[in-house]
């Protein structure tokens, strides 16, 4: 999972892998949160289940997971930072959520070595947790979470396809040059951008009847301040990293996330980027 360039993205959790702190995780989903609701909408879980958040985060899936569920529903967590667990759990337990009382399992371990016994949820949602494999740990992932769900459950995953990300007005393929560079070598970026491809990832662990949707996040100006706080600090980060990739383009509007005169705060400022959407359905097992 760590590979060497994850330092230069910044904002790392304890596991040391980039973008993946609690600060930037939260303003990533309050900025996007209308998008992500969609996207969950799309997984296919249903009341009374037992659901598993594989790669939770801070918690910020758990609420409308419950939701989804209902109070006949189980609802299981599990995240590789230790501090993520806490904050997940205190997020159902502390009324921050709206539901308080209402209990989830979380618990620290990894997602290529599931502790959970076969068949035991009826559904998986992954959420912005497998752009942080390569492509062998991708195909481990998705057997572990195929294994855990039973025949008939569903494994959903969602990430974001970095394909999309553009920033007007600005060279429109300014943030694509960045990212045809720096996926060059493997590491972060080049499995930003195989986000598209989950289906057939989904398809080689075994999965059935996959199906997938990316959808257009678009944010148009005057942007929302949670919006705005987002992207002007990812784009302040990837800026830097064009520059000491010494990627051809004008990246130093973007290099201080509060310049007044940036893209983003131009009355006619815009960026986009992508959810994609994959769930496959865990086969019957072989008949004996």
């Amino acid at each position: 999972m760590l590979t060497k360039d994850h330092a230069s993205w910044g904002y790392t959790a304890s596991t040391g892998l980039g973008f993946t702190s609690g600060e930037i995780v939260d303003a990533h989903f309050e900025a996007c949160a209308t998008h992500y609701q969609a996207a969950l909408d799309q997984a296919g879980i249903r009341s009374g289940w037992h659901v598993l958040d594989a790669g939770c985060g801070t918690g910020a899936f758990l609420p409308w997971l419950a939701d989804v569920i209902g109070a006949d529903g189980r609802l299981s967590a599990i995240d590789l930072a230790e501090e993520n667990v806490g904050l997940a759990a205190a997020r159902m337990s502390s009324g921050r959520s709206g539901r308080s009382g209402r209990s989830v399992e979380a618990r620290q371990g990894d997602i290529l070595n599931l502790p959970y016994a076969d068949d035991t949820f009826d559904a998986v949602w992954c959420a912005n947790t497998t752009q942080y494999l390569d492509d062998e740990e991708i195909l481990r992932a998705l057997g572990e979470l195929r294994r855990v769900v039973r025949p008939g459950g569903i494994v959903a995953v969602k990430d974001l396809d970095a394909a999309l990300i553009t920033v007007r007005p600005a060279d429109p393929f300014l943030f694509t040059d960045f990212f045809r560079r720096a996926a060059g070598a493997p590491g972060y970026a080049r499995q930003l951008l195989r986000t598209r491809d989950l289906h057939r990832w989904l398809a080689a662990a075994g999965l059935v009847s996959v199906r997938q949707q990316t959808m257009l996040i678009e944010h148009h100006a005057p942007l929302d301040p949670a919006v705005l706080r987002f992207y002007s600090l990812a784009c302040a980060r990837i800026a830097q990293q064009a520059v000491d990739l010494g990627v051809d383009g004008d990246w130093r509007p973007f290099l201080d996330p509060e310049n007044p005169t940036g893209p983003l705060r131009h009355p006619h400022g815009y960026i986009s980027e992508g959810n994609t959407v994959a769930v496959g359905v865990v086969p019957p097992a072989p008949a004996r």
